[in-house]
């Protein structure tokens, strides 16, 4: 029972938290402005390990520090996920950077769904949302495509189904790799 809570624990927690660098380097990649509350929560609770590592990486276009320091966190969590299975992660070393560039990826993938899903609730719950205006700018590089090829149906936008869809296949891909790779879910 221990295991299972200790497993349940560390994914909410990591993955939380890969998903905020994630966004944050997202937010630089869409320009998102600084000042926005969302915005400047996600800065608060990355600046700690985001700013060192831009010493290293300095910034442009993509944030490359917010990225590296997801992959960290991966790095991190894959470790102490495969401590508790109770198997020595010194044997499994070259895989676990390949497992955590995976759990990277599956991070990225679980950001887009939570992000449209928020749109698309808001956008019928509360349209006039402050929120709205971020969660269009975070989410349109994913949907304007879709919406070119998917015609409105009676004014409803099937974009963001179709976004959804396509996402949890390829996590159901990462994933199942992954666990390939580990015999146990990342």
């Amino acid at each position: 029972m221990f295991g299972e809570v200790a497993r349940f624990l560390l994914n909410t927690l990591f993955t939380l938290f890969g998903a905020a660098l994630l966004l944050r380097a997202w937010m630089q990649v869409v320009r998102m402005p600084p000042y926005n509350p969302v915005s400047n929560a996600v800065m608060q609770a990355t600046n700690w390990i985001v700013l060192p590592l831009r010493k290293i990486l300095p910034g442009g276009k993509i944030d490359w520090a917010s990225i590296l320091a997801a992959y960290i966190a991966a790095l991190i969590y894959v470790t102490l996920m495969v401590v508790l299975a109770g198997v020595d992660p010194t044997i499994m070393l070259p895989m676990l950077f390949l497992v955590a560039l995976l759990t990277v990826i599956k991070w990225a993938l679980n950001l887009i769904i939570w992000m449209t899903i928020l749109m698309a609730l808001l956008s019928w719950l509360n349209p006039q949302s402050p929120a709205m205006p971020l969660l269009y700018q975070i989410t349109a590089p994913f949907l304007e495509p879709l919406r070119r090829i998917l015609p409105r149906l009676g004014g409803i936008d099937l974009s963001p189904i179709l976004l959804f869809v396509i996402v949890q296949v390829l996590l159901m891909v990462v994933t199942r790799v992954a666990v390939s790779m580990t015999l146990f879910g990342i």
